[in-house]
């Protein structure tokens, strides 16, 4: 049984009911490729406008610090059914927190290969590890590599001005060990370095942010939008504050004229806007296959929900009782998955509905109305769309020839 009891208490369940909406029948669940398994539940930072533990939802108070080894050993065997029963070729194992390098590099690496052991013959485990960065070390670093676990690292920008609410408990900047710990990752473990992820404030400067971020060499960067909805709005959200960001950002990485990193929002709108398919949650219609495991074996939701209200993530479920097919039953999920059906009547009449996609889920919550209503960035994404649109355009017009001059040669 699993260490605490994990059934949705009955207002949460109930104000999900609502929230959700009825589910859109018809549609084949699409089995979940992207497993975030808590290994710890608890951060040695305390950022301070963390959605997890400053925002609304408390329930990682009542949950162990640290996911039990009973548990880690139960959801390794459920993602090995579910990888049988969808016969999958390959699957995303990501190590969340909290800061998951509390639980210890060797509890990562050993649960990584349990996976890996369970999985059937040609399943693929694509391993990353999310930290802040901290607590990388060498020795720390040599056991993931060794256990081809990839390092995903969070950071505000690249310098201590950009990372000035990333601080300890003390109120300690943790600039100075993140920037040690990333430069230790880029400098001497290359191939375990899967990117950085950067969360966007208006109020920095974007170009600046980029660049900053640049000299950190990483080979991908994931920029999101704050979490925030049309009850809790965004900070500092007037006008098209963080449109304009994004366009400002996507200029300085279109003109370079080269790819200096891979930054997903940036190629996945361009990707949707050429007609292609693009594997990002803030963009398009692809149904969502994300499952998080919490240190309690709950199976929730990804926990960006927690930002809507108390309890948004949760399921009822737990990998000591249920597999990971019931949860894909669950209201929530299988509105995720509906794709357009599920959207507000508005989003579904928008020409940039393809792209678009309603923005990020949790970004669409409204207190009584649940989650059936635009982004609350919607103004901001029709900027940024519209924009990368005009680039695209101006990329593909045919360039004029130039007239001849009465003698045949150039004017």
């Amino acid at each position: 049984m699993p260490p605490r009891a994990a059934a949705a208490p009955a207002a949460a369940a109930a104000r999900g009911r609502t929230a959700w909406g009825c589910a859109v029948s018809g549609a084949a669940a699409v089995p979940f490729r992207q497993f975030i398994v808590k290994a710890h539940g608890r951060c040695n930072l305390a950022c301070t406008y963390c959605y997890l533990y400053e925002g609304p939802d408390s329930g990682w108070r009542t949950r162990p610090a640290a996911a039990p080894a009973e548990v880690l050993d139960r959801t390794a065997t459920r993602i090995a059914e579910h990888a049988r029963a969808h016969a999958l070729t390959g699957l995303a194992l990501v190590l969340h927190g909290g800061e998951p390098l509390l639980a210890g590099a060797g509890t990562l690496a050993a649960f990584t290969d349990r996976v890996r052991e369970r999985v059937p013959a040609g399943c693929a485990v694509h391993a990353v590890v999310q930290t802040n960065a901290t607590l990388l070390t060498a020795a720390r670093l040599t056991v993931l590599a060794g256990a081809g676990i990839r390092v995903g690292v969070s950071l505000d920008g690249g310098t201590a001005v950009h990372n000035r609410r990333r601080v300890d408990h003390a109120g300690r900047p943790s600039w100075p060990a993140a920037a040690r710990g990333t430069r230790l990752l880029a400098d001497r473990f290359p191939a375990s370095y899967a990117g950085v992820l950067t969360v966007v404030d208006p109020d920095l400067d974007p170009v600046g942010t980029y660049e900053s971020l640049l000299a950190l060499r990483p080979p991908a960067l994931h920029l999101l939008l704050p979490h925030g909805n049309w009850t809790t709005p965004p900070p500092g959200r007037t006008g098209t504050r963080y449109g304009d960001w994004l366009c400002a950002a996507f200029d300085r990485w279109w003109a370079a004229g080269r790819r200096e990193t891979r930054v997903r929002l940036f190629e996945g709108c361009v990707a949707l806007l050429l007609g292609l398919p693009a594997a990002t949650e803030a963009l398009g219609l692809a149904p969502f296959d994300a499952v998080v495991v919490e240190t309690d074996g709950s199976i929730q939701q990804v926990d960006s929900l927690a930002s809507a209200y108390p309890g948004a993530a949760l399921t009822g479920l737990d990998v000591f009782r249920h597999s990971f097919d019931e949860a894909l039953r669950h209201p929530g999920v299988a509105a995720r998955q509906a794709g357009a059906a599920a959207l507000a009547g508005q989003c579904r009449a928008c020409p940039l509905l393809r792209v678009c996609g309603g923005g990020h889920y949790a970004h669409r919550y409204r207190a009584g109305h649940g989650f059936r209503n635009p982004s609350v960035y919607c103004a901001d994404l029709q900027r940024f769309i519209r924009h990368v649109a005009g680039k695209l355009a101006v990329a593909a017009a045919p360039v004029p020839s130039l007239p001849s001059s009465p003698e045949g040669g150039a004017p």
